[in-house]
């Protein structure tokens, strides 16, 4: 069991910077993938980021390549996303998940693989 909890979210206007904190128990997070998510409202939960079982690799969207860098801190078994430049369709609900095994560059990109999910902590971009 992992449990996971997010925060650093909240309002800021267009073209601010953002940094999201995700906090892990009951597993290290150095022994599971991690992964950020979003999901807009109408829209489907769809992924930003993560980093390999090891730290070794980390993937991104493509929508936010450049913009948004996770890191993570295994001393503190804490994930974060880093976000600048937003803008207001970064507007959402934002997720960290993980997977208990491990992933591959494409399979890391899938929700279905990710089984333990935080509660989600709300961006709002304004114009």
């Amino acid at each position: 069991q992992v449990t996971l909890v997010e925060s650093g979210g909240g309002l800021v206007q267009a073209g601010d910077s953002l940094s999201l904190s995700c906090e892990a128990s009951g597993r290290a997070i150095s022994t599971v993938v991690t992964g950020w998510f979003r999901q807009a409202p109408g829209k489907e939960r769809e992924f930003l980021a993560a980093f390999s079982r090891r730290g070794s690799y980390t993937y991104y969207a493509e929508a936010v390549k450049g913009r948004f860098t996770i890191s993570r801190e295994n001393a503190n078994d804490t994930v974060y996303l880093h976000m600048s430049s937003l803008q207001p369709e970064d507007t959402a609900v934002y997720y960290c998940a993980t997977i208990d095994g491990y992933c591959t560059a494409v399979s890391c990109r899938d929700r279905r693989l990710y089984r333990y999910w935080g509660q989600g902590t709300q961006v709002t971009v304004s114009s």
